[in-house]
């Protein structure tokens, strides 16, 4: 007769799902910082073209090699796609797999009313609209780094109508990754304090503080690009050369022309 004590399967312990959860979580950090940092690039055509042409050259090595390479562009992205595969792959797994889960959910969110659950409803929504919107961004900065300046991505924006696929992007990216890093900030204890109750409060009011303030900089600066995109509807093509480094010619690109020129 089986001792009580003993149970009938052996039992085996695998880290393999908390490895698997801090993957995902690391990457998911990684997005997001990322993302807060690619908004403040983005945005600098706020500050006007040369600012953006500046940044946008930056990422090619120009300031560093003297001429751009596009490139390092394609590598970044690469790296970044790679990383958004490991992170969606890895997020699937706390899916909902069939209707009965999805039912489940459901009950438990009608039961228990918590704005949490809520907040996990909306990362899963806007992480099922990232799949579509974020590898169709990503591809085109891939494939063609160098059609990034202020003329070009105007261009992209307003002539190649990819205003709407922004917009989307805008609200599914911010939102996602805001109440990410807020579910990672409960998940893992950071910023708890003494009183984990008033932690969470502080923590949920920074998060839709810092959701509000990237959704409106982003507003903002997809509205520059559509106003420029509009003002160069007729000149699409042409590419944007600050003043100082006019050399007598009108384009844009490292890989045109940018190689001749010289602060």
């Amino acid at each position: 007769m089986m001792s009580p004590m003993k149970s009938a399967v052996p039992l085996s312990l695998s880290f393999c799902p908390a490895r698997l959860d801090l993957i995902q979580s690391s990457s998911g950090l990684i997005l997001a910082l990322f993302m807060w940092l690619h908004m403040l690039f983005v945005s600098s055509i706020l500050l006007g073209k040369e600012a953006f042409w500046t940044v946008a050259r930056f990422f090619e090595g120009y300031f560093i090699f003297g001429r751009s390479y596009p490139l390092l562009v394609s590598v970044i992205v690469a790296l970044i796609l790679a990383l958004v595969v490991l992170h969606a792959v890895l997020a699937l797994r706390k899916f909902p797999a069939d209707w009965h889960q999805y039912r489940t959910f459901w009950r438990h969110a009608h039961r228990f009313p918590h704005s949490d659950t809520r907040l996990w409803l909306l990362q899963v929504i806007t992480g099922f609209a990232l799949f579509f919107l974020a590898p169709a961004h990503l591809y085109q900065m891939m494939a063609h780094p160098e059609m990034i300046g202020p003329y070009a991505s105007a261009d992209r924006v307003w002539s190649g109508h990819f205003w709407p696929l922004y917009l989307l992007l805008l609200f599914a990216v911010e939102l996602h990754g805001g109440v990410g890093l807020y579910r990672l900030a409960l998940k893992w204890g950071w910023f708890e304090g003494q009183d984990p109750a008033r932690s969470r409060a502080r923590l949920k009011r920074g998060k839709w503080v810092m959701t509000g303030l990237f959704v409106s900089v982003g507003l903002l600066a997809l509205g520059a690009y559509i106003w420029i995109g509009i003002q160069h509807a007729d000149r699409v093509g042409e590419r944007y050369t600050p003043a100082w480094a006019t050399s007598g010619a009108a384009t844009e690109t490292p890989a045109q022309t940018l190689a001749e020129v010289r602060p």
